[in-house]
């Protein structure tokens, strides 16, 4: 694509005129450029493109892009004043902006977002919708299931309008999004032009990124304000937000709101309603009621804060898309699982083991109340904080367990560069300043396959052991060291040496003593 055509499609930028030539390549990456590339300086958390534009230089880069003053580079410069939204459009028109040739769904949120656009996946299959998928777990095209990275964000902006452009070369003509706080802020989504935004809720979360719930609500807000940014497209749906009227997030999100609104909840007040909820091990089994009648709905999940989940999906299909009713909760009753979500670990052992997600406050208190109607023997939690991210849910999160669970075991969960031992002294403090008693309803183990080993011993009988805060995620990351992990695979390796029966081996770490591996 020439050049001068390539940054006509910026909505901020300045030039002394560029010289006409085919650019090769667009990126971001000073390592990634080849003659002729496009290359764009990018301030990240961690580094600074424009420190890399000299070397992008080197390597032949027909044109730059930043913040930077324009005197500083010799060749074809563009400013612009913010890199991280041209980007996104420079992306957007490489790939021919694919969003413009599908209906896109945006869903955002703090908790419930992946197993939300899963659940509104399965219901646009049922009505034989071709519909693509892009979370912070994969990305779905066609038969294509692809790995979006090693930890949960939105993948940049280079990649989901690839992704976009792959789905309509497929001939797919919707697409689900997961939209994280992290990618709305850092704008890897600006150029996406949705026609229907989803939110499950807002609660605390990701503070230590965006340094206060208003921004990181305005973050959330960011993809309401974007629908009336385009017009509707010709023979798509109106630009609808779909609000979750039991939430905190209701009040604040409908003034941020120009386009149509719907509403779902428990609340009567809502346009799509629950009722009747029964929770068990076989999943939820519950009534959907709105102006287009009522229907009976039965998911696999377990846990009734999922019920929530299946009404945002139910709401952004039926009010947003224009589904029926009843083929929305047949398409509800298709997803069986999601991978680390209130997952049963199952070995014949003679207690129940749940491995979930829930690494927030919220999330885990949804977790341990749905646990507590599981059984009626004991709950023992397990689960850790994050390290370099947001201090304050440590005290929360342990808080949450010394008020649910009967026994919380506190462990590990990405300490990153921070010290452990000091992570695990500060939920202490909070399970202490709720009531818990170390040694006796709360303990330490530092080693995360020791904790579970811990826990899957002390359970009885009828007990339930639940380990929170990792799910789906393949490593945990100790220093700057990603090292091999699964919670799933540790949980059957602990219940398998409980047993005496064949399974997975503990996989180690760096708290690990070799001594207790077999």
């Amino acid at each position: 694509m020439q050049l001068s055509r390539l940054i006509d499609n910026l909505t901020d930028a300045e030039h002394g005129g560029l010289p006409e030539m085919d650019i090769t390549a667009l990126t971001a990456d000073s390592r990634q450029v080849i003659p002729g590339a496009l290359f764009v300086a990018v301030r990240g958390e961690n580094y600074d493109g424009h420190d890399y534009i000299a070397d992008a230089v080197k390597q032949g880069a027909g044109g730059v892009v930043g913040e930077i003053d324009p005197e500083q580079v010799e060749l074809g410069f563009i400013r612009v004043a913010d890199s991280r939204v041209a980007l996104a459009e420079l992306a957007a028109a490489w790939n021919g902006f694919p969003s413009r040739s599908l209906t896109l769904i945006g869903v955002t949120g703090t908790d419930g977002k992946s197993t939300t656009c899963n659940l509104l996946f399965e219901i646009l299959r049922e009505a034989g919708i071709k519909t693509g998928m892009i979370t912070t777990v994969n990305a779905v095209i066609g038969d294509r299931v692809l790995d979006t990275g090693l930890h949960v964000t939105t993948p940049d902006a280079l990649e989901v309008q690839g992704y976009l452009k792959d789905m309509v070369e497929a001939g797919l003509t919707h697409c689900i999004l997961e939209a994280t706080s992290h990618g709305l802020a850092q704008r890897r989504i600006s150029a996406c032009e949705f026609d229907v935004a989803v939110v499950t809720n807002i609660t605390h979360e990701h503070l230590d990124y965006h340094g206060s719930f208003e921004a990181y609500f305005d973050a959330k807000a960011s993809l309401f304000r974007g629908l009336n940014r385009n017009k509707e497209k010709p023979g798509g749906p109106a630009k609808t937000a779909v609000l979750n009227v039991d939430d905190r997030s209701y009040d604040l999100l409908q003034s941020e709101v120009n386009a149509r609104q719907v509403t779902y909840g428990q609340n009567t007040g809502a346009d799509v309603i629950a009722q009747e909820i029964s929770s068990s091990r076989e999943g939820l089994v519950f009534k959907i009621s709105s102006a287009r009648g009522e229907v009976s709905v039965h998911s696999p999940l377990i846990g009734e804060y999922n019920v929530m989940n299946c009404l945002a999906a139910f709401t952004a299909a039926v009010e947003g898309l224009g589904v029926e009713p009843q083929t929305a909760a047949d398409g509800l009753a298709r997803l069986l699982t999601m991978p680390g979500r209130m997952e049963v670990i199952e070995l014949g052992q003679t207690f129940t083991a749940i491995v979930d997600f829930a690494h927030t406050p919220n999330a885990l208190e949804r977790a341990l109340e749905s646990a507590r109607c599981l059984t009626a023997g004991d709950v023992i939690a397990v689960f850790g904080s994050a390290g370099l991210r947001d201090r304050e849910k440590r005290r929360m999160m342990a808080q949450v367990s010394a008020r649910l669970a009967d026994k919380t075991i506190l462990t590990a969960e990405d300490p990153r560069t921070e010290s452990l031992d000091a992570i695990l002294d500060e939920m202490a403090q909070g399970a202490l300043g709720e009531g818990g008693i170390e040694g006796k309803t709360f303990w330490r183990v530092p080693d995360r396959g020791e904790a579970l080993r811990f826990a899957v011993r002390m359970a009885k009988p009828g007990d339930l052991v639940i380990s929170c805060g990792k799910g789906h995620e393949q490593s945990m990351c100790f220093g700057e060291i990603e090292y091999q992990w699964d919670d799933r695979v540790a949980m059957r390796a602990a219940l398998s040496e409980l047993l005496g029966v064949d399974g997975p081996q503990m996989p180690p770490l760096p708290t690990s003593n070799p001594e207790n591996s077999r």
